[in-house]
């Protein structure tokens, strides 16, 4: 076993659990490992395979404090040494342990513009930006609206499929940039994704509702607390742009991962397309926090009335305001969306936002608040007509059987459901005038709507129920819990480490049969050197065949003061 390891399982030892729990997170270390005392958690960490893997994620200062260290020199950074100590790339001494020198090899820190900076951008590049973030803010809303209805289909690596673009790209959204504005709402905490499904969350909700300046607040302050360590800076904002392809100098993946990142402040107007910085990216890049005030100045103003017109359309002459648009959309499929956005109420479209809650009486008076022209009579005529048409198909739990039924006053429609062939995987079976399925009644009920048939949920008291298709999900901490672990290693911690590491020395020694030279403690006070060649350990007791005199000889591990290796 390494030598090296003593130092940094004494220093593990006296360490806190918070500073091991964020020594493990960073260097990847599971929660299961089978680690039995902080001896083995310390040659774990500087096994070669561990080494290799912390390496490349080591920030460039970190990396060029530790080639300076292992160069000899002595002009390192300070904070960039403590941080090597934590992540037990370094001795608390500052000194480097040879697996580490080992694993460094000849890696180099390649040269940077150290005097890089952000240039403000010009009038027509700031212009240009805020443009390209009201077009994301807007294309992220049309996203998370989508994935409310239906969450998306994810690959087993987290990424969108290729059928699930096509899908969205044919709903007018750009598929080369799906990926990027799904990374800038998930570091917002507007999605997450479960069982290789993508579902919004409450947040999403509140963030659908909120101003364009808001949304756009919400998501670049999301974006920059998210950024990885090499590209943050001491005042929690972030290094100029010009140093984000060197962020990481030994990870070979990370050009493509900073190639990402700067793509996603691009979309969000925190950097221009040609590299200079906008007035309202200053604030986040300097660690504080958003102001869209400059922003907004290039912001289209949002209004909050539209013209209802009698072929069953809705223009809105400007960006409608969020929460309006959001409840709109609900009541009315849009097809346009520019500064001018048009929509048009159809049947499903009015009977998707009785299932969602909506009424008559409800819809009526939104649609009349917002308007500047009324309410058109064959508007008034769809509604009233699909909310006559609407729970005409009731579903319900029978109390008795724990089947699910379902019932309506036209019995043409319920023969019609007996026959449809959509409807077979439910199983349904007719039973006095209703049918009746073993299949859950929220499923059921899905089924019929995406089916078209005119159906409403019903408590056990007949009330009527408003369904919720996909509930919103709660984002996740994805942190891994050491506690168990560090628990586990503190109970194995005994008050004598010299003890501890003494039989760590003479079980692996008669694992690999070495041979050990041992410094033996006399009764006499004096001490006395053999050479044995390790056979066996038990009891408080080391067998070994001593070379010299060529017989076994049996020591009390307690009488040992010291044992080493010697090479063969």
């Amino acid at each position: 076993m390494s030598t090296h390891a003593r130092p940094l399982a004494e220093w593990l030892a006296e360490a806190s659990d918070a500073d091991l729990a964020t020594l493990f997170a960073a260097r990847g270390v599971r929660p299961d490992a089978g680690w039995q005392d902080f001896f083995d958690a310390a040659e774990a960490l500087l096994d070669p395979v561990s080494i290799a893997r912390a390496l490349p994620r080591l920030t460039r200062a970190e990396a060029s404090a530790l080639r300076t260290v292992a160069d000899g020199e002595a002009s390192a950074d300070t904070d960039s040494v403590t941080a090597l100590v934590r992540l037990a790339l370094l001795r608390p001494d500052g000194a480097i342990p040879a697996p580490v020198t080992a694993a460094l090899g000849d890696r180099e820190v390649p040269d940077v513009d150290t005097a890089a900076d952000s240039t403000p951008s010009s009038e027509s590049a700031e212009a240009h930006a805020a443009e390209r973030a009201f077009t994301t803010v807007a294309t992220l809303a049309d996203l998370l609206m989508l994935a409310r209805d239906r969450p998306f289909s994810l690959l087993s690596g987290g990424t969108l499929s290729a059928g699930e673009k096509r899908q969205l790209a044919e709903q007018g959204l750009p598929a080369d940039q799906l990926d990027a504005l799904l990374a800038i709402v998930a570091s917002s905490g507007l999605v997450v994704a479960d069982d290789r499904r993508l579902y919004t969350t409450s947040d999403a909700e509140e963030w659908l509702r909120a101003s364009a300046a808001e949304r756009w607040s919400q998501l670049a302050l999301g974006v920059r607390d998210t950024l990885p360590r090499g590209i943050r800076s001491a005042d929690h904002g972030w290094i100029a742009t010009a140093e984000w392809p060197t962020a990481h100098p030994w990870d070979p993946a990370w050009p493509e991962r900073a190639a990402a990142l700067r793509e996603r402040a691009r979309l969000l107007g925190l950097v221009a397309d040609d590299g200079t910085e906008p007035a309202w990216a200053r604030p986040l890049r300097l660690g504080g926090s958003p102001d869209a005030t400059a922003l907004a100045r290039h912001l289209p103003a949002e209004v909050d009335r539209i013209f209802l017109q009698n072929d069953l359309s809705a223009i809105a002459p400007g960006p409608l305001a969020p929460a309006l648009d959001v409840r709109l959309r609900t009541i009315a499929a849009r097809e346009s969306a520019a500064q001018a956005s048009s929509y048009r109420f159809t049947p499903e479209s009015v009977a998707h936002a009785l299932v969602a809650g909506e009424t008559e009486d409800s819809i009526v008076a939104f649609l009349d608040e917002i308007s500047l022209t009324g309410i058109p009579q064959p508007l008034r005529y769809l509604v009233a007509q699909t909310a006559q048409r609407h729970g005409l198909v009731r579903v319900s739990v029978d109390d008795e059987t724990g089947r699910t039924r379902i019932e309506s006053a036209d019995q043409n429609l319920i023969k019609a459901m007996s026959v449809d062939q959509t409807l077979r995987p439910l199983a349904l079976t007719a039973h006095v005038e209703s049918l009746t399925t073993r299949v859950g009644r929220d499923t059921v009920y899905w089924a019929l709507t995406d089916a078209r048939y005119p159906a409403t949920l019903v408590d056990e008291h007949g009330r009527a129920i408003t369904g919720e298709r996909h509930a919103p999900a709660t984002p996740r901490d994805d942190a891994p819990d050491h506690g168990r672990l560090i628990a586990a290693l503190r109970s194995h911690q005994g008050p004598d480490a010299d003890a501890a590491w003494l039989d760590r020395e003479l079980e692996a020694a008669v694992r690999a049969k070495a041979v050990l030279r041992v410094t033996v403690g006399m009764p006499d006070g004096t001490t006395r050197d053999l050479v044995l060649e390790a056979t066996g350990l038990g009891g408080g007791r080391l067998r070994g065949r001593d070379r010299a005199a060529d017989v076994e000889r049996t020591l009390p591990v307690s009488s040992i003061r010291s044992a080493s290796v010697i090479a063969q």
